[in-house]
C-alpha cells in the first residue's frame, strides 16, 4: 500500500532519456550531486541501483547516516526508495517514507525528472514535521536536481570538499 503523496519537485534536463537513467542508476555518483551527501557505502556491494540493493548515505558534517534501499526499480521510467534507518529518527517518525523517481521523455533530447515523497503523518509529531519539513525537502529535492541537471548536462559536478 502505497503511503498518501506529500510533494513533488521536477527538472527538464537536456539530454536523452537514456543518457540521465545510466547517470541516476550509479549509486557512487550520489556524493557529486546531492548536495548532503560526502560518502556512499555500497551495503548491498552493488553500485548499481537495482531492487533490493541498500546504501548508506554520510551526511555533510559527519555526525549523521542514512540507509536507502531501492525496493521497485522499472528500467527507463522509475526507481522508488525506502529509508528503513537514519540518525535523524525521520525513519522511526515516518516508517512509510517512500519517494519515487520518476523519467519521461519529453523529446529526443530533453529528459524531465521527477521526485515524488509519499509518507503517513500518523502522530502530532509526524503532522508537526510534516509543517515544518515539507518546505526544506522540497528546496533540497529541487537542489539535488539541479544539480544533477548541471552535472548531465555540462560535466559540472557538485562534488566538493565536504565533511
Amino acid at each position: 500500500m502505497i503511503p498518501p503523496f506529500q510533494s513533488k519537485q521536477s527538472v527538464q534536463v537536456k539530454a536523452p532519456l537514456e543518457v540521465v537513467w545510466e547517470f541516476s542508476m550509479d549509486l557512487t555518483k550520489i556524493p557529486s550531486f546531492h548536495p548532503r551527501v560526502f560518502k556512499v557505502d555500497l551495503l548491498s556491494g552493488k553500485s548499481r541501483r537495482e531492487a533490493g540493493v541498500a546504501y548508506q548515505c554520510h551526511l555533510v558534517g559527519g555526525k549523521h547516516l542514512c540507509t536507502e534501499k531501492d525496493v521497485e526499480l522499472i528500467p527507463m521510467e522509475k526507481f522508488v526508495t525506502i529509508l528503513p534507518e537514519d540518525t535523524f529518527g525521520i525513519g522511526k517518525l515516518l516508517p512509510d517514507y517512500r519517494v519515487e523517481t520518476t523519467f519521461k521523455k519529453v523529446n529526443e533530447r530533453v529528459t524531465e525528472v521527477t521526485i515524488s515523497h509519499y509518507y503517513s503523518t500518523p502522530s502530532w509529531k509526524a503532522r508537526l514535521f510534516n509543517l515544518i519539513g515539507k518546505r526544506k525537502i522540497a528546496r533540497e529535492t529541487y537542489a539535488t536536481l539541479n544539480s544533477i541537471k548541471a552535472q548531465i548536462e555540462y560535466g559540472v559536478s557538485g562534488d566538493r570538499e565536504r565533511g
